[in-house]
């Protein structure tokens, strides 16, 4: 296996010279401090991509999108192929963890204030991904064509017939229609299946080439250190072989949630059926939407859920910009006021979702 390796890495630096990719395992260094756990973060949901695009094509092969198919078609893997219900339950799991891990990753990056010069495309490509993250939950939830997510998308298709001027437009487009039909069904496969992964790994690539220009950040208490104290790990294979043991972790829980936490099918969608009582998001919405619910019906002359939905748009705009904005800070603060905006967000995001499962 060690000879078929080395002729076949010969052979190919004979034909591509293989230089600069053994110069980058050679010379590449991660730091090594007290905060270096977090850099693992950004490779986990990297890991977690990939078994969402292994399980999506695994479940494209059986799954048949379609007002009268996909609710079937997605009982038949779950009851039928081998191992189907597994590769179903992965797969939605995953996409779970991937938020999850996108968010811890995002929130990381921040108070370590890795997003500042020269990084900011780095943090603005980040934030970008895990925005189409949330729209890669959003679209899939409808597929299996259930009770659960047809009312679910309904609520938040209304919601973004809100906004001014495009609004109902958007709606339109989203719907394929005035209602939420099969039409529906078909635009939110198309949308998950083909134009957010296209976009989606556009962003990814983009921003794995910023970190791999530009190297991991190195934090201001270990930059203050004299030189000889600077510690660094090799890229490969230290942090590398570190980073897939974290991997193998992650997956283990993955697979523990799978087998014990099925993720149920449900009945399926009845557009002239009454909506289910509690109806509500998949979690990583929830602070939004719980938010919403807790708004008057007018603010002042502007309807409560157009402003709450404008708020959220404004916020996650100055969010992403966030490297751009110059805050000053204050050195006498334990807490520099950045940090403290930060656990503000922290702080409201998990009420929110708790309140939204709790009331």
């Amino acid at each position: 296996m060690k000879k078929f390796t080395t002729n076949l890495v010969s052979w190919l630096d004979e034909r591509f010279d293989l230089t600069p990719v053994r110069n980058l395992l050679q010379h590449k260094k991660v730091p090594a401090h007290k905060y270096s756990f977090w850099y693992y973060l950004g490779g986990v949901t990297l890991f977690l991509f990939f078994i969402q695009l292994v399980t999506g094509i695994l479940l494209l092969l059986y799954y048949r999108p379609g007002e009268d198919s996909a609710y079937e078609s997605v009982r038949f893997i779950v009851t039928e192929v081998k191992f189907g219900w597994l590769i179903r339950n992965v797969h939605s799991w995953s996409a779970n963890l991937l938020v999850f891990f996108a968010f811890l990753h995002m929130f990381s990056v921040f108070f370590s204030k890795s997003y500042k010069k020269p990084r900011e495309l780095t943090w603005v490509t980040g934030f970008i991904i895990l925005v189409f993250s949330l729209a890669f939950g959003f679209s899939g939830y409808l597929l299996p064509w259930n009770e659960l997510a047809f009312f679910a998308t309904k609520v938040g298709t209304d919601i973004v017939g809100i906004l001014p001027v495009v609004g109902e437009k958007l709606k339109v487009i989203l719907r394929g229609g005035e209602d939420v039909t099969g039409a529906t069904l078909s635009r939110f496969f198309g949308i998950h299946v083909a134009i957010l992964p296209a976009i989606f790994t556009f962003f990814l690539v983009l921003h794995l080439l910023f970190i791999q220009r530009q190297g991991m950040h190195e934090p201001e208490h270990f930059n203050n250190l004299p030189e000889e104290k600077k510690k660094y790990i090799s890229f490969f294979p230290d942090f590398a072989l570190r980073d897939a043991l974290l991997w193998l972790i992650v997956f283990d829980i993955l697979i523990f949630l799978a087998l014990y936490f099925p993720w149920e099918l449900g009945n399926k969608a009845d557009p002239f059926s009454a909506a289910p009582e509690g109806i509500r998001p998949e979690w990583y919405f929830m602070f939004m939407f719980q938010t919403l619910k807790f708004l008057p019906a007018h603010i002042v002359f502007i309807d409560g859920e157009l402003f709450g939905v404008l708020v959220f748009g404004i916020a996650g705009l100055v969010w992403m910009l966030i490297p751009f904005i110059k805050i000053k800070e204050r050195p006498n603060w334990k807490i520099q006021p950045i940090t403290f905006i930060g656990i503000v967000v922290v702080v409201f995001i998990v009420l929110m979702t708790i309140l939204g499962y709790l009331l």
